[in-house]
């Protein structure tokens, strides 16, 4: 049985971390790695919600860095699905970097990751469909699908190409 359709905004996520220097190089920047960390959080949450139940991240399938994040930034990101399928989630995560001294507020990251709902024995099961209810909400839904149909392309080509020792 097919668990009950959700919409895009009942899974939204918005999570906030100050940046301290246990976060950052000797230069002051937070690690890249401590912002995939943070967005996988985001995501997890925003899937975790979407289907009630325990997920695990199956892919990143692109990060993009466009502005340093640095010590004493307030970090927010935010998370919300684009695509479902039968039992894989796409997570949208934006990544911003406040400085709470003048508010100005910076987008330094974006990221698409994906998610699969476990059931009890730590297996795939089926997901929520997802509404979109807004223009905007539509067009994401219709990119996610592009993206996921990619990704399958890919993994098949991945699977052609695996060496044999």
């Amino acid at each position: 049985m097919a668990p009950q359709s959700k919409t895009m905004r009942e899974s939204q996520t918005i999570l906030s971390h100050l940046m301290r220097l246990t976060d950052a190089n000797p230069l002051g920047n937070v690690h890249g790695g401590t912002i995939m960390s943070m967005v996988d959080e985001a995501g997890g949450v925003a899937a975790a919600r979407h289907v009630g139940r325990p997920v695990v991240t199956v892919a990143i399938d692109s990060m993009a860095f466009y502005s340093p994040v640095y010590v004493g930034n307030l970090v927010v990101l935010k998370a919300s699905l684009n695509y479902v399928g039968r039992t894989s989630m796409e997570v949208g995560v934006r990544v911003e970097a406040e400085d709470v001294l003048t508010g100005q507020v910076t987008h330094t990251n974006s990221a698409y990751l994906v998610y699969v709902a476990l059931d009890e024995n730590l297996q795939p099961v089926e997901v929520p469909a997802l509404v979109a209810e807004t223009p905007e909400e539509q067009r994401r839904m219709e990119e996610g699908r592009l993206r996921q149909e990619e990704r399958k392309r890919r993994r098949q080509a991945d699977k052609s190409r695996h060496c044999q020792y």
